[in-house]
């Protein structure tokens, strides 16, 4: 069945106490809006519209950036989550299929859960996902009867039995899309907030003879973010689920509990990740690759084979083939590094091409920014880079040619060919015992002076 997403994301957040809208703070190195959308885009939605509010150009900025096609809309006045909906109906207007409404500071919900909504659609026609709370608080709860739901009673408003109800009301609620706005336009707000809450739509709906029903999902998945102490409970909480399941994929991890994933981490089966590993978004480590500990990766494709570290940094655009390897203190940027490259320590390679089996001694610079632009460096196949070359781009050092240790390449160099470009050495004879005489001479008048 066809399926549109709405995500809530209009609120302050006032108990973060930032200037950040609340679901553009970050969670493994994504906002909280991310992780809503990426857990909805399992299921193929036609439509994805984000109800923005508070910091709305940011946030529709934060989410075209995770899809280009999704559709945003703001809320002025934030009244409530049913009014929140009703944005977005002009943009579903046409909408086929269902409609799932998502919040954008509840990171958590699974693939599995929302496709069990829309598999539980079958038998109702509004489908709320609800949870059992160890402590039920002040969450809305579920008044159920066998596996139907009759209604959702905000906290505020419910009595002391309907309070005494564990079975609370995650917000996530599923519909077909000419119903859930049909039901919403219902909305009153004839309620202890004096707000149009989504919460009504199951009684509206057995009003009209139609069933409601409840999908139940662990309490981890409704875990919404609310405060920066709860924002450090989402990172702490995905990060040790995404440890687990590398584990179970076949990943060894050394230290799991030191090493912090992305939203979008993926990594092969047989990788071994070391130590205080640090993934940035935007990393593929293929099968057999292995990072040393104490490294930084972000925006980069490791190939199988090769290894990085220890305390290496991989920038966005880092391409590693087979059989690199990238020793200690070594950034990478913006570069390809062909099959066996080895980059050994204490070197810096941006905006450059590498070709195949070349090495590059310790203390190279690729010198790519000119205090205005940036220009490239290329280095052919099976070159030696001699240590502390200095390589001002743009230039080009051809197949099988090398660099003297010290160099500072402003020319290109032909291949097969040798190029040194350093001042000649030149030896005075006595001249540093001299030298030295005379400065602890100075040294000594001073301190009697």
């Amino acid at each position: 069945m066809p399926v549109s997403l709405v995500i809530l994301a209009a609120g302050q957040g006032t108990r973060m106490n930032s200037d950040l809208p609340k679901v553009l703070h970050k969670v493994a190195g994504s906002p909280l809006l991310h992780h809503a959308m990426q857990a909805g885009r399992s299921l193929g939605p036609e439509r994805v519209v984000v109800v923005t509010g508070h910091g709305a150009d940011a946030v529709t900025r934060a989410t075209l950036e995770y899809d280009e096609d999704a559709l945003t809309v703001v809320q002025a006045e934030q009244n409530g989550t049913a009014h929140a909906v009703a944005q977005a109906a002009p943009l579903l207007s046409d909408a086929s299929g269902d409609v799932i409404v998502l919040y954008g500071d509840t990171p958590f919900v699974s693939p599995e859960t929302l496709e069990a909504m829309q598999t539980a659609r079958a038998r109702h026609a509004v489908v709320v996902l609800g949870f059992h709370a160890a402590d039920p608080g002040r969450y809305g709860r579920l008044v159920t009867e066998g596996d139907s739901l009759l209604r959702i009673v905000e906290y505020k408003d419910a009595t002391d039995e309907e309070r005494s109800i564990t079975l609370c009301n995650s917000g996530v609620i599923c519909a077909d899309a000419k119903l859930m706005f049909s039901l919403v336009a219902e909305v009153g707000k004839d309620n202890a907030a004096g707000e149009y809450y989504l919460t009504d739509l199951p009684e509206l709906a057995r009003k009209r003879g139609l069933s409601a029903g409840v999908v139940i999902c662990p309490e981890s998945e409704t875990l919404g973010v609310n405060t920066r102490a709860q924002l450090a409970q989402a990172e702490a909480a995905f990060q040790a689920r995404a440890r687990t399941e590398a584990l179970e994929n076949g990943v060894t991890l050394t230290a799991p509990e030191t090493v912090f994933f992305a939203l979008d981490t993926v990594v092969g089966r047989d990788a071994i990740i070391g130590p205080n590993v640090i993934f940035g978004p935007g990393v593929t480590i293929e099968s057999g690759a292995e990072i040393v500990g104490f490294c930084h990766l972000e925006g980069c494709h490791i190939s199988r084979g090769a290894t990085v570290g220890p305390f290496a940094r991989l920038r966005p655009g880092a391409e590693l083939a087979e059989d690199v390897h990238v020793g200690n203190f070594v950034e990478i940027k913006n570069a390809i590094l062909d099959e066996g490259v080895k980059v050994g320590h204490l070197t810096y390679i941006g905006d450059a091409d590498i070709g195949e089996h070349t090495n590059i001694g310790a203390g190279t610079v690729t010198c790519n920014y000119d205090g205005v632009m940036k220009h490239r460096t290329k280095v052919g196949r099976n070159a030696f880079i001699g240590s502390d070359t200095m390589l001002v781009a743009p230039v080009t050092v051809g197949d099988n040619a090398m660099t003297a240790s010290g160099s500072v390449i402003t020319e290109d160099v032909p291949a097969e060919a040798m190029a040194v470009a350093r001042a000649r050495q030149v030896n005075k004879p006595g001249l540093a015992t001299r030298l030295f005489a005379r400065l602890r001479a100075i040294k000594a008048a001073k301190a009697k002076g």
